[in-house]
């Protein structure tokens, strides 16, 4: 589930069962609320627009639509039950504050309480967050946030441009035609404006596989998952879909032509220069003294 998903799915189920206050049907509110950008409401709110959940009344204002539930039983959960809703949502709320740069310190008790969760959910959480590189524990004092740092960036982008441009010398005679194309299928730009495009990134994943080399496949699977969450993430903004899939579109179709030095030298582009949300933040991000914050504290 995706952020915006979860935004949708809780929105939704307030809405349809009366226990949203008009209000609150702001994006600021609503940004507000879920602890995101503005960029995941404004997708979630569209769907509702469109199924008919949310409408807007004569001045433009929100105001529950005139869908309506035919029975208690039919109503939507209002908060994910399954353990991968859960850490869904929390690692997005964590990522989210990884990208301010700050040195953070999470409490258990503090984290659960604010994401209405057990101890024990959150600690099982931050322990996959930890594997994932997301957290570091901290003996006696907590879990530290990981902060997202230029230069960590920088170094990430300079292995991964070598080892992906490693793995597809390594698999371009490995690669099936039919593959290549349904991923290209599968990055679909809009046809307007209310259209979201459509990423499929599976070709990364798909060259390391193809390479069959164990070492690229460790590190990726070793240092990739942090970036991944922060790209996931990035997705959410339109204009970094969009570009994501104009990327991937002109790398596919070097594959499918089998012009291999088209193929890498795109390839390093997209990952050198595919990410302009990231780009931006920290450009407009001021520097942060070191110090450390504890669930948005200073200590």
């Amino acid at each position: 589930m995706t952020l915006k998903q979860f935004i949708k799915q809780d929105l939704a189920a307030r809405v349809l069962s009366g226990n949203e206050a008009p209000s609150s049907l702001t994006l600021n509110r609503l940004s507000a609320r879920y602890n995101v950008s503005i960029t995941p409401v404004r997708e979630a709110v569209s769907e509702l627009l469109a199924e008919g959940v949310l409408q807007r009344d004569g001045g433009r204002r929100l105001t529950a639509g005139r869908r309506q539930l035919r029975s208690d039983a039919q109503a939507e959960p209002s908060r994910p039950t399954t353990p991968e809703e859960r850490f869904e949502m929390v690692s997005q709320g964590l990522v989210q504050l990884s990208i301010k740069g700050e040195p953070v310190l999470l409490r258990e008790h503090a984290t659960a309480e604010k994401y209405d969760l057990s101890r024990t959910a959150i600690r099982q959480i931050f322990h996959r967050l930890a594997s994932d590189g997301l957290l570091e524990h901290l003996p006696r004092r907590g879990w530290r946030l990981r902060p997202f740092r230029q230069d960590d960036l920088d170094s990430y982008t300079e292995i991964r441009v070598a080892l992906e441009r490693k793995a597809l010398e390594l698999a371009k005679h490995r690669l099936i035609e039919e593959d290549l194309s349904e991923m290209l299928e599968q990055n679909r730009l809009p046809e307007n404006e209310q259209e979201a495009p459509k990423i499929d990134d599976r070709l990364h994943a798909y060259l390391i596989a193809k390479a069959e080399n164990s070492y690229i496949a460790n590190f990726f699977a070793r240092q990739g998952k942090y970036y991944a969450m922060l790209f996931d993430w990035e997705a959410l903004d339109r204009m970094a879909a969009l570009q994501a899939v104009e990327q991937h579109r002109e790398i596919l179709e070097s594959l499918i032509a089998r012009n291999w030095e088209a193929a890498a030298d795109r390839l390093e582009n997209h990952i050198r220069h595919g990410h302009p949300v990231l780009e931006r933040l920290l450009e407009e991000r001021t520097e942060i003294p070191d110090g450390g914050e504890e669930m948005g504290q200073k200590e």
